[in-house]
């Protein structure tokens, strides 16, 4: 019998798979990060025992807490704020870093990817509403730190990232998935050197809007995993 974990990702699975067909695109473009912070170890394992491969924390502490317990096939994503100071451990324990910000911090990840002997795939992350309180290069800054990937042998810049403003309409998302789907088109013609394809958009609330709008990767953490609970 499955899972209630199971039956959620069933769940998901199928949302992702109409919002793809909708937009007239391939639901395999589409990849699905869980997102598992807060959530124990052993509650992400019925998620990759049901086929989930890709997961999400955004803190660098709690995926090194979890890792051992998983198995070793799992994609680890940072989806959250990356410290510089915390770039080695970054480059050890993730494939995928969404949350790029600077091109300081592109520097640093390098640097901890070459000590580490690693390659890394990484999204800058853009703040496009200007929100205080978020992380996130501003549009001028994109330019800069694309400068900064073009010299990178150990990190792959593949994409952009963006958390926009939290709006209980999932619509209202869409003119900044829209507008960053535009910064990575625009970004691709001018440095054609980059491998850049990966737009990582969409949450819970507006995964289907974004994947409407081009997202390859959704983050989805409480249609997987229910309500977190804090301790």
């Amino acid at each position: 019998m499955a899972t209630a974990i199971a039956q959620n990702l069933e769940v998901v699975r199928a949302r992702i798979e109409a919002a793809a067909r909708r937009a007239g695109r391939d639901p395999k473009s589409v990849t699905l990060v869980g997102v598992s912070k807060t959530v124990p170890a052993e509650r992400v394992q019925e998620a990759v025992a049901a086929g989930l491969g890709d997961l999400g924390e955004n803190r660098v502490q709690e995926a090194r807490e979890k890792a051992p317990h998983l198995p070793k096939t799992v994609r680890w994503h940072l989806v959250g704020h990356l410290q510089g100071n915390k770039a080695s451990h970054a480059a050890r324990l993730f494939q995928v870093v969404h949350s790029i910000d600077s091109a300081d911090l592109l520097r640093r990840l390098e640097q901890a990817a070459a000590r580490e002997g690693r390659r890394l795939d990484a999204l800058v992350q853009l703040d496009l509403a200007g929100e205080p309180t978020k992380f996130g290069a501003r549009e001028d800054e994109l330019d800069g730190i694309l400068a900064a990937a073009a010299t990178c042998r150990q990190v792959a810049v593949r994409g952009l990232m963006i958390l926009p403003p939290y709006d209980p309409d999932p619509g209202q998302a869409r003119p900044h998935f829209r507008r960053l789907r535009a910064l990575l088109e625009e970004a691709r013609a001018r440095q054609p050197g980059l491998d850049l394809k990966e737009l990582s958009m969409g949450m819970t609330e507006d995964f289907e809007v974004a994947i409407e709008e081009g997202a390859t990767l959704v983050r989805v953490g409480r249609a997987l995993f229910g309500e977190r609970h804090r301790a």
